[in-house]
């Protein structure tokens, strides 16, 4: 796309009519959507890889099914669309950052685009804890359980919307230290305030857990586990940061 049609991102307290945000939004959904579609082809050439990665949690007696003539086909695009997603990131993460920046002060500005850089880093740092601790033992569990009565077989596309979504889902738990920070250091929250409500913070905790795909029980401790010692990490990490921020605010008052 040239230079001159890309977006400009508006200053804070800047007025636009409600056409030109539409417009604004059109352009960077667009955007985001061309990112993805041109990682697309280099995924899909490689997505022979990337199910032999996927697929590498299953027990080695397990193999994958197909159940349909597309099934092949729409199974492996599936997983080269989701992984140019994972590789576009960066770009769409931009483009919403750019669209929602106006409505916040420039000072704020430059913090979250520092914590939209350490959400990308832990997002992937969530991602492999997923594929290398939890999958494994969760699809173990399932795919074993009451091997005696039935006789398992694991379909292709579910299996891989199955990981997909989990990798996906671990990766947004794994950006709570940079949420929480990012609250603290806006002021809409203090560690005060993440102290009191430590115990409900848990149980949403658990809560989340629960309500992600993996649903055994094996699997749930490998959840609820990293996301209270996140919690715990954030609520250190704040403290010390919080104090900073007070006193390097301090001569501008």
């Amino acid at each position: 796309m040239p230079r001159g049609r890309l977006p400009r991102r508006l200053a804070h307290g800047e007025e636009a009519t409600l056409v030109e945000h539409l417009g604004e939004l059109r352009t960077r959904l667009l955007i985001s959507l061309g990112s993805v579609a041109l990682f697309f082809p280099l995924t899909f050439a490689f997505h022979e890889r990337l199910i032999e990665l996927l697929t590498r949690p299953l027990p080695d007696d397990k193999r994958l099914v197909t159940l349909g003539v597309v099934e092949p086909f729409t199974t492996s695009v599936k997983v080269a669309a989701f992984a140019a997603l994972a590789l576009a990131l960066p770009v769409v993460l931009y483009q919403l950052w750019s669209f929602l920046a106006p409505a916040v002060e420039e000072n704020a500005q430059r913090v979250v685009a520092v914590f939209s850089v350490a959400a990308t880093i832990l997002f992937a740092a969530g991602v492999a804890f997923a594929y290398f601790v939890v999958l494994p033992k969760a699809i173990g569990f399932l795919t074993g359980f009451d091997s005696g009565l039935y006789d398992i077989q694991i379909r292709a596309s579910y299996y891989f919307s199955f990981v997909t979504l989990a990798l996906f889902v671990m990766g947004l738990v794994f950006e709570l230290p940079v949420f929480i920070l990012a609250l603290v250091r806006l002021r809409i929250l203090t560690t005060d305030q993440l102290r009191r409500n430590r115990r409900m913070a848990w149980f949403i905790g658990i809560l989340v857990a629960v309500a992600m795909p993996t649903v055994d029980a094996v699997s749930l401790f490998f959840e609820v586990i990293p996301i209270i010692l996140l919690f715990e990490i954030s609520i250190w990490i704040a403290t010390y940061m919080e104090r900073r921020w007070e006193q390097a605010d301090a001569p501008a008052r």
